[in-house]
């Protein structure tokens, strides 16, 4: 576990937990390299820095969004792809995570048609500007059949399986400290994050996959296992794998998240289920996910 320093902002970014790859520069073809490179000497950390939270990176993305949707015709989507990106420093190598975040918007765009009552998608989103953002979305998957995000969300919960990468030794934990006039004015909030290599969070996923698949082939947890696997493949083998808590440690309060050792438990469950021993690895599965059921359920609360 690690201590890093945190930024400082009096604006809690939402209950959203994100998953993210950065790819070591030499990954990215001319211009864009250049480009990022270009990026990462104005934005990008330093090595004292190499292990810090992106927090104010996040509330910067959060806050562009905002600004489209607050207008007076609200936009569905970014008229053009952020030319913006995680970047961090490890070793001497640099990473980058682009933001991607007109990609994104429409996989949350989908994502909000598919759960969000029609009346109230119409007040939040009326139908022309989602019927506009569908039709760039169309043209421009003609465009580029092979893009993928290099930044999944999930909203007021962990997803189980996005464990899956991590050990117990790749937890960083940054407590809260208040400021002058406490945390929500200008303290340190709390951070808990995961940073490990690719070939590391593929090898662990595959592990964890054969052992499944062998016990539990029609589980959740197998199929949750396939769906990462799948989606780290696409990226460059030197990579970085990153799991961010992100607003929930908001949610969770600090003695919840002091205590959080969700993906060492998920570990200690497929090491009892290598081993034969079906009823551990049940039980630590089984009390990991109603752990994270509760917090989920918290979005209904008033």
């Amino acid at each position: 576990m690690q201590d890093v320093t945190v930024v400082r902002t009096s604006v809690q970014p939402p209950y959203a937990a994100h998953l993210r790859v950065y790819e070591p520069l030499a990954a990215y073809p001319e211009p864009e390299r250049a480009r990022w490179q270009a990026y990462a000497a104005q934005h990008g950390p330093d090595a004292a820095e190499a292990a810090r939270p992106v927090a104010e990176a996040v509330l910067a993305e959060q806050r562009e969004a905002l600004a489209g949707l607050v207008g007076r015709t609200p936009r569905a989507l970014p008229e053009r792809e952020s030319e913006r990106a995680f970047v961090r420093l490890v070793d001497g190598v640099l990473y980058v995570c682009p933001w991607a975040t007109r990609l994104r918007s429409w996989q949350a765009l989908e994502e909000l048609r598919a759960g969000t009552p029609v009346a109230l998608l119409d007040t939040a989103l009326p139908p022309v500007a989602r019927a506009a953002a569908e039709a760039d979305r169309e043209r421009w998957r003609a465009e580029h059949p092979d893009a993928r995000p290099w930044i999944l969300t999930s909203r007021w919960e962990v997803p189980v399986r996005w464990f899956l990468p991590f050990g117990e030794e790749d937890r960083c934990f940054v407590p809260a400290e208040a400021g002058d006039k406490g945390e929500g004015a200008g303290g340190r909030a709390p951070a808990l994050f995961y940073l490990t290599p690719m070939s590391q969070a593929r090898r662990r996923v595959a592990r964890a996959y054969r052992a499944l698949r062998e016990a539990v082939p029609e589980g959740e947890l197998v199929r949750g296992a396939e769906q990462v696997g799948r989606w780290l493949e696409e990226f460059h083998p030197r990579s970085l794998v990153e799991l961010d808590y992100g607003g929930l440690v908001h949610l969770l309060g600090p003695e919840r998240l002091l205590a959080d050792r969700s993906a060492g438990e998920l570990e200690d469950g497929l090491r009892a289920l290598r081993a034969g021993d079906d009823a551990e690895a049940l039980r630590v599965y089984g009390e990991l996910t109603v752990r994270w059921r509760r917090v989920l359920a918290l979005r209904y609360a008033n």
